[in-house]
């Protein structure tokens, strides 16, 4: 039991002692200065801003083509790099810009829809980029005539 105790504490003492050393001593400052920079870095985030997140064509015809242009700009303070746009069906069609978007500089994803569906149809695009929340969403929406159909106006 003594030669417990008397080890624990050689080894207690010998680990108190060793610490000793002046731990601010052991600090690079290149390596600060580089840590503030990668932090500083860290805080320059891109801001996608749509000037709307839907769009509204209105009635139009079943089967009818239709394309709208979804205006954005970069409000943030890096560069915008869109890597995804996705559609709810496959009756919508993202084509997002293929070059980053410098802060300030503006840019538009184009969205095709062919026109599928009856009735009041809505669809969302989901963008990703490199923005904090990493993905946004904007909505097309329509009210489809099916073919054929003619609507009846008022009775006089």
């Amino acid at each position: 039991m003594r030669k417990i105790v008397f080890a624990i504490s050689l080894v207690s003492l010998f680990a108190f002692t060793s610490c000793k050393e002046n731990a601010s001593e052991k600090i690079k400052t290149d390596n600060v200065v580089q840590a503030a920079v990668r932090d500083e870095a860290a805080k320059a985030v891109p801001v996608m801003t749509f000037e709307k997140l839907e769009h509204d064509f209105g009635t139009i015809e079943q089967n009818a083509a239709q394309e709208a242009a979804f205006k954005f700009t970069n409000t943030g303070n890096a560069p915008l790099i869109i890597t995804d746009a996705k559609s709810s069906c496959g009756c919508t069609v993202p084509n997002p810009p293929k070059e980053p978007i410098a802060p300030g500089e503006s840019s538009e994803l184009m969205v095709k829809f062919n026109g599928a569906g009856q009735n009041q149809v809505t669809k969302t695009i989901t963008v990703t980029a490199n923005t904090e929340k990493g993905s946004e969403i904007i909505r097309i929406k329509a009210f489809v005539n099916p073919k054929g159909f003619a609507p009846v106006g008022p009775v006089k």
